[in-house]
């Protein structure tokens, strides 16, 4: 038993600095930790690779799904329009909309997808009533991170936590449980923001903000790129006559992207996306995204008659009403970090073309294919309409950051919205009534949206954060083998004995600072795995409800407001808010010291 406890507090040790340093990814930590306790017999295979099938995981899976449909359904775009209709040019008003429907929405999807989703949404409003963007992502981080204190299934640490309690045969958390919690942590939070939140930040106007939401056209101004557009029509006697789009070297041999074809049906001049089996015809007009020199190589080969760029109000309508322009940030952990647009197969891979990129605020436009991507990096993309929409399923490889007016053009179908709603319902009262087990209804709501094609088959293998999965999947397996190998005894021992004559209430506020702590620097699921143990047999030593310590733990790893890399959420805003290290310390620390206090009284209330 000695041999495998000191395999344990190595093996804990050595995933703790790896977490702090990111010299090894988490998930590939989390699968050494399995194969640790395989090779040493700590643990069975059995209970190795039980993580896998454990409900926790299947609940998280089913939550991925979920979150994607309220997005696909449109519901998430109608929150957003609800809050720029309401709003006015209020701002108070806007942030306190903006933080309640964030907590809202984050209740029942994961507080990143959350963030995501309304970060342009918050841009649009910020810029349409001319205020500091500022002002009003750092409460939409702050309302995404209380969201996770809203429900038993709002992050995973709550579902990671309360597998534990199950784990040693204590009365887990219901689904409603951390609901006062969460609303008062909101409330207060919302409180702090309008008081102090929102001076510290920055002046209420902000230059850049202070124009009406962009179009189209000022996206092209941004990158400089007015010059590089250009329009040409096909000859009758031109050598890409009757050959398909797939056979032009147009990217490498002249540097040029098609970005529309202008073709004649039934004497009706259309619009349409380029393909690549599109087949070149006597008459069509292209357009052209590139070089004037380069234009000038393939016109001369192609045989082509140029084009004024500038053309009637009615036909750049109907252009625009095919053809859409926007922005796409990198986020931190994207798979597409160091890697250049053409060994990424980009236009292949996202339906869309890359015409420009903006690093550290400057546009780069010429030889972008060979570039590779950095985080933080801003890409205008060139597609359709549609293409743009469903770009924001890709919520871990970039951020959709700004969806020019034109995209009203082609908004969400949401007749399946009500149908999403009534799952949605089902699954919360079939959860909290014990009609089903958490699991069960979770899977049910995802399998059901599924076949009613609220969400597509394909798109679910998309938006799992697979990485997520098996980081979950491999941890779960250590808080057995803490408790197993009674290291989380020991520990515990250690702590109450350290802490002798400290009592419980005090106790409570040093668990939640060690695990908010923490979360600054590990992912709120490793805190939450590698505590949960060791609280709960404290809570035993010290005769105190073992819930009132999962709660104040689960609370606490929420509570990750006080450092840009403590949450995926306030990475996904620093960028586009452009705030630094500072903003979040001087908002996060009072938001931490006083959801310890809010947690501390209430826990003290409803369990001790």
């Amino acid at each position: 038993m000695h041999s495998e406890l000191l395999v344990v507090t190595i093996t804990l040790s050595l995933a703790v600095i790896f977490f702090v340093t990111n010299w090894v990814r988490s998930d590939l930590v989390a699968m050494l930790v399995i194969l640790v306790f395989m090779v040493s017999g700590v643990l069975t295979i059995e209970q190795s690779l039980a993580g896998f099938s454990d409900p926790v995981v299947i609940i998280i899976v089913s939550m991925f799904i979920i979150s994607e449909a309220i997005v696909h359904t449109g519901i998430a775009q109608r929150l957003g329009d609800f809050i720029i209709r309401r709003g006015g040019n209020n701002e108070l008003f806007l942030m306190i909309l903006i933080m309640l429907i964030v907590g809202l929405t984050g209740s029942f999807m994961s507080s990143t997808a959350t963030a995501a989703i309304f970060i342009p949404v918050v841009m649009a409003v910020a810029v349409k009533v001319n205020l500091n963007r500022k002002r009003l992502l750092m409460p939409l981080s702050v309302g995404a991170l209380i969201s996770g204190m809203m429900t038993l299934v709002a992050t995973t640490p709550n579902l990671v936590i309360n597998k534990v309690l199950r784990s040693h045969d204590l009365e887990p958390l219901s689904f409603f449980s951390f609901t006062p919690f969460g609303v008062a942590t909101l409330v207060v939070g919302i409180l702090f923001m309008a008081v102090f939140g929102r001076g510290i930040l920055a002046p209420k106007t902000d230059v850049p903000s202070g124009r009406k939401q962009r179009s189209v056209l000022d996206l092209i101004t941004a990158y400089s790129m007015e010059k590089r557009f250009f329009r040409f029509r096909v000859q009758n006697e031109s050598p890409i006559i009757d050959r398909s789009v797939a056979r032009i070297p147009l990217t490498q041999k002249y540097n040029l992207k098609l970005i529309a074809f202008e073709k004649l049906h039934d004497g009706t001049w259309k619009i349409e996306k380029p393909r690549p089996d599109s087949i070149f015809d006597p008459g069509d007009v292209i357009v052209l995204v590139g070089e004037p020199e380069d234009a000038q190589r393939f016109s001369n080969y192609g045989g082509l008659t140029p084009l004024s760029p500038v053309v009637s109000e009615a036909k750049q309508k109907q252009f625009l009403r095919t053809i859409g322009i926007a922005e796409i940030m990198l986020t931190p952990d994207s798979p597409l970090l160091g890697k250049n647009l053409k060994e990424l197969e980009f236009q292949n891979r996202y339906n869309c073309l890359v015409v420009g990129i903006r690093r550290q605020g400057q546009p780069i436009v010429n030889a972008i294919e060979q570039m590779p991507l950095a985080f933080g990096d801003v890409l205008l993309i060139c597609t359709d309409w549609q293409a743009i929409i469903r770009l924001r399923k890709f919520v871990d490889e970039f951020l959709v950051l700004t969806l020019p007016e034109e995209y009203q053009l082609a908004m969400y179908k949401y007749r399946r919205a009500p149908l999403m709603l009534i799952i949605l319902t089902l699954m919360v009262v079939t959860m909290t009534k014990g009609v089903f087990p958490p699991v069960t209804a979770a899977a049910l709501a995802a399998m059901t949206l599924i076949l009613t094609r609220c969400i597509s088959l394909e798109a679910i293998y998309r938006v799992i954060n697979w990485q997520a999965i098996f980081l979950i999947a491999g941890l779960l397996p250590l808080a057995t083998a803490l408790d197993k190998t009674g290291a989380s005894q020991v520990i515990a021992e250690t702590l109450v004995t350290t802490l002798s004559g400290v009592g419980p209430v005090l106790m409570l506020a040093i668990v939640f600072l060690v695990a908010s702590t923490l979360s600054l620097f590990l992912s709120n699921t490793a805190t939450a795995v590698l505590l949960a143990p060791i609280v709960l047999e404290a809570s035993a030593q010290l005769h105190v409800s073992p819930q009132a310590f999962a709660m104040t733990l689960a609370i606490a790893c929420s509570a990750a407001f006080a450092t840009p890399i403590a949450s995926p959420v306030n990475i996904l805003v620093q960028e586009p808010g452009g705030y630094t290290f500072m903003d979040f310390v001087r908002v996060g620390i009072p938001l931490q010291l006083l959801s310890l206090a809010i947690t501390v009284l209430l826990v003290s209330l409803f369990y001790l």
